[in-house]
């Protein structure tokens, strides 16, 4: 079977496309073009906007308040199944993403963190954000309860990929579209796959363009 890649190809990037940015610009430039797909999404991606106003340290762990991260959802090569993370601190099914690190270029860090958490080389990634969500993370010994403002991408795996949970990990798995609907994750992983599943239809096979984004 061919692989079910978005309509638009050539925009799919390697991470050797990327670069670090140590830049807020960077990411208020991408958030900037993100187009929400509903009244909800302009609002998340508001917030996160001001919150990159009021904080010039957003993309550093050490903003205690909160800060950016970016996350991917990994689909399989032909568009059946979800690559989630059985999060080790968090225990639960999440999507697989962290944080930024001072970098704005939040295409990058995504990419970054799918293929270090994933264990997988070869990842491609649309680099137009497909949804935004500013959540809590609990306090834990030395960390205060903080948020986590984080912009989603779609990020494709090459066919015959073979996933290797690192120790952020309990476990690594795959799952269909209906299988992340029951499966007990928050309901906002749940809203990315319906998302992703819609922005991965169509396409046909490529290889990904080598130049710089």
């Amino acid at each position: 079977m061919a692989p079910a890649l978005p309509q638009d190809p050539a925009r799919l990037l390697r991470l050797e496309d990327l670069a670090e940015e140590a830049s807020l610009d960077a990411a208020r430039r991408i958030l900037a073009g993100y187009e929400p797909w509903c009244a909800d999404q302009v609002l998340e991606r508001a917030r996160v906007l001001a919150f990159c106003e009021e904080h010039e340290d957003a993309l550093l762990r050490t903003c205690l308040a909160g800060h950016l991260t970016a996350a991917a959802l990994v689909i399989d090569a032909i568009g059946e199944r979800f690559l989630l993370t059985h999060h080790a601190k968090l225990d639960r099914w999440l999507q697989l993403g962290g944080h930024c690190d001072g970098d704005g270029n939040l295409v990058h860090a995504a990419l970054r963190e799918a293929t270090e958490e994933s264990g997988i080389e070869g990842l491609v990634i649309d680099p137009r954000p497909i949804d935004v969500d500013v959540h809590a993370i609990p306090a834990r010994p030395g960390e205060p309860e903080h948020l986590h403002l984080d912009t989603r991408f779609l990020v494709w795996a090459p066919e015959g990929a073979r996933e290797v949970a690192s120790e952020e990990s309990h476990e690594l798995g795959w799952f269909t579209p209906l299988e992340l609907e029951a499966l007990d994750t928050d309901e906002s992983v749940r809203r990315l796959g319906r998302r992703a599943a819609s922005a991965a239809s169509g396409g046909a096979s490529h290889e990904p363009r080598s130049t710089p984004y």
